[in-house]
């Protein structure tokens, strides 16, 4: 119990950002959204066009996630790789998993050029609103 009388609850699962975005309570540039995984531009992108897929079921490491789910989520991301790779200039739409910044399972869908593309290490994007809203929509029009 704290001085002001209210007793606080241990182990209560607290949203992460990622849930709040899939709810809605946080913007985002979404990109494609099914029963399990919703897709959105990064908003710290390594590159223009920079995607995290993210399961809806809150798990913190990748690996722990359903088998269903890991099998799942490749195919949900393959049309949106291929839909970055017809947006941006590109070599090819790399992907990584690194779940470090957020404790909810993610998998980055970059358009790169060569492996330093996807060196989490480097300076990200600063992009305005504008940027995002083109690359979305750059991406959006390859889907459809």
């Amino acid at each position: 119990m704290c001085a002001s009388g209210f007793t606080f609850a241990v182990n209560i699962p607290v949203m992460t950002i990622f849930s709040k975005i899939i709810a809605g309570q946080i913007p985002s540039y979404k990109i494609a959204e099914n029963e399990r995984f919703f897709a959105f531009l990064d908003i710290a992108p390594l590159r223009e066009g920079h995607t995290l897929i993210v399961p809806k079921l809150e798990v913190d490491k990748f690996f722990d996630m359903p088998a269903d789910y890991l099998s799942s989520l490749l195919v949900f991301a393959a049309p949106i790789a291929h839909a970055i790779e017809r947006a941006f200039d590109c070599n090819r739409c790399g992907l990584s998993v690194v779940g470090l910044e957020v404790p909810h399972a993610h998998l980055h869908l970059v358009p790169i050029d060569g492996a330093d593309d996807l060196n989490f290490t480097r300076s990200k994007l600063k992009l305005s609103p504008e940027q995002f809203k083109a690359a979305q929509e750059k991406i959006l029009k390859q889907l459809s």
